[in-house]
């Protein structure tokens, strides 16, 4: 079942991310953006990494994309006014996705060669129990020292954009 769960996933993924390439419109393609966020997202979930498929989906899906909204509706993006490339650029640009199909294949087919059967050791690796765990048993120095430096980076955030009072 969960075999037939990553196809589906997999499949969801690949054609929303063909249709963010191959789409007219840019609001359509963020939304086909934002439906392979959420297929990567399940793909996480089969992964037993709830965390990090949560965090995805707040950060990806949420933040960016509303972010992207934002430029794209900022921009007014027409299509008339849009400069048409050439065709030698066209071409260079084809050229260069098919070296990268190519070099995409030959790595696919080594890597293939190489896999064998993955046995899991511990179902709950990706759970917030266990990684709140690590991080403050195993890492809580430098879980710290980040912690300061993003205070100190955000009060100089504060000091740079704060206007000089004479």
């Amino acid at each position: 079942m969960v075999l037939y769960i990553f196809y589906a996933l997999s499949v969801i993924a690949m054609a929303c991310a063909l249709l963010v390439v191959f789409s007219k419109n840019p609001i359509h393609s963020v939304l086909y953006l934002i439906l392979t966020f959420f297929a990567i997202a399940g793909h996480y979930v089969l992964l037993n990494a709830q965390f990090l498929a949560v965090v995805h989906i707040i950060v990806y899906a949420g933040a960016i994309m509303v972010l992207f909204l934002f430029v794209i509706m900022l921009l007014n993006l027409n299509a008339e006014t849009e400069p048409h490339k050439n065709t030698l650029t066209k071409i260079m640009a084809t050229i260069s996705g098919g070296l990268l199909m190519v070099t995409l294949a030959g790595a696919f087919r080594v890597l293939e060669k190489n896999l064998g059967q993955v046995t899991v050791q511990n179902s709950n690796v990706g759970t917030i129990e266990n990684l709140g765990k690590v991080l403050f048993n195993d890492f809580l120095l430098p879980f710290e020292i980040s912690s300061v430096l993003f205070l100190s980076a955000m009060i100089g955030a504060v000091i740079l954009g704060k206007k000089q009072l004479n």
